[in-house]
């Protein structure tokens, strides 16, 4: 039992910000149906390398970074720019609760496949749109990437180092503003099913990747909203919070440079901190007795702890700040991420048989549920490798039908 069981959506999205909602979807246990386009599908397939390399050890056409965002899904394929595959989706409409699609504004419209026309269909349909800038505004018709939010929604100008030791903007490693409009889409695509279920009216969900962007700023954005200051890079250290960065420690035995972060949250955490480094008059100095003064006297205190912190080796900071449950972690590359006890612990890494590779790890669903708990039902499928079986399950199709249907290159 899946906590979603009984909900199909129709996903008509590729990419990054679409498939993670839809993917999030499938593994609550939603019958999740991928629409991709015949002969090519998703962009994704081909981003690439890394492929999946097959059980001889040979590159296959499967993308790992479209591994990574459509785990629990069946793929169909269906031309909608053609009308016999505008109907193929209209009448899949009719079979769904939830349909996600991620096109230019206005391209379902001249497909037929425009919200509007899809309530007359179904009127509890959920219908989610998820775009870089949204139905409205000067922006509407814009491609909004990811790459480009990040700078326009202003998260580029709060990371990377300060200007003043040489900085300058930086994205971050992932496609943030993409995974957190899908998450947030999710919310709104579980929420509006809610409604649908009471009332038996659907609506349509409008997700922009700046509006999520924007939301994301967080504190940050609560900062200059409250003081009219515009806030700039700070590299590894907090814009709130003093001492809550990266600090370079004692060398690694093979004489390499070796790091650690800090991440004091309060003024008893501070004081813990100094007794361990053996500076407890720091704690009792009245300009670093609180966190107001660690802010505002930063310049000063951080040097004295950059100090202290290059006077041991990283792991003997970790055992003697964690034993006095002082916030603190090492700085893991992948591998080491992927090898961490607790990850390990966790089931962060889930083995699935995969057509091309009988044993194949992918990074788990983070979700944890006590009785309705997340799906492992499918790999992420190859091309098309469920649609005579969703044509033939449900909407009933004879297979000479669907053949002619392949003849006519709709499928």
């Amino acid at each position: 039992m899946n906590s979603l069981d009984g909900i199909r959506v129709l996903d008509l999205s590729r990419v990054l910000a679409g498939p993670w909602c839809t993917q999030t979807l499938a593994d609550l246990g939603a019958d999740v149906i991928k629409v991709e386009r015949p002969g090519t599908g998703d962009d994704t397939r081909t981003w690439g390398p890394p492929f999946l390399k097959d059980d001889a050890g040979n590159d296959t056409a499967e993308a790992a970074y479209y591994l990574g965002a459509n785990r629990n899904k069946r793929s169909i394929t269906c031309d909608i720019a053609s009308p016999e595959g505008q109907a193929l989706i209209r009448d899949l409409v009719g079979q769904c609760q939830v349909f996600v699609e991620n096109y230019k504004v206005g391209d379902m419209a001249r497909y037929g496949l425009d919200y509007e026309s899809l309530k007359a269909i179904n009127p509890a349909l959920v219908y989610c749109s998820i775009t870089g800038f949204g139905q409205t505004g000067p922006y509407r018709e814009r491609a909004g990437y990811d790459y480009a939010v990040q700078g326009i929604g202003g998260l580029m100008s709060v990371t990377g180092e300060r200007d003043d030791l040489g900085g300058g903007p930086q994205k971050v490693g992932v496609a943030v503003a993409d995974l957190f409009t899908g998450m947030y889409a999710t919310v709104g695509v579980l929420s509006a099913l809610r409604h649908a279920e009471r009332y038996g009216q659907g609506q349509h969900i409008d997700m922009a990747l700046l509006d999520t962007q924007v939301a994301m700023l967080a504190n940050l954005g609560a900062n200059y909203l409250v003081s009219g200051k515009t806030p700039g890079r700070a590299g590894n250290a907090h814009q709130n919070i003093v001492p809550y960065q990266v600090f370079e420690v004692a060398p690694d035995p093979q004489g390499n440079r070796d790091y650690l972060i800090l991440a004091v949250g309060n003024d008893s955490q501070f004081a813990k901190f100094c007794e361990v480094a053996g500076a407890p008059e720091l704690a009792k100095d009245e300009r670093f007795a609180r966190n107001q003064g660690r802010v505002r006297d930063r310049a000063v205190l951080v040097p004295m702890l950059e100090a202290l912190m290059r006077q041991r080796t990283k792991p003997q900071w970790l055992a003697a700040l964690e034993a006095a449950k002082v916030p603190c972690g090492a700085i893991n590359n992948l591998q080491e991420v992927f090898s961490d006890p607790q990850v390990l612990e966790r089931g962060m890494v889930s083995t699935w048989a995969h057509p091309l590779r009988a044993s194949l790890d992918l990074v788990s669903s983070p979700i944890r549920m006590s009785v309705t708990p997340v799906r492992k039902d499918f790999p992420p499928p190859l091309l098309g490798e469920h649609t005579a079986q969703v044509l033939r399950e449900v909407l009933g199709l004879p297979d000479d039908r669907i053949e002619q249907l392949k003849e006519d290159k709709v499928i």
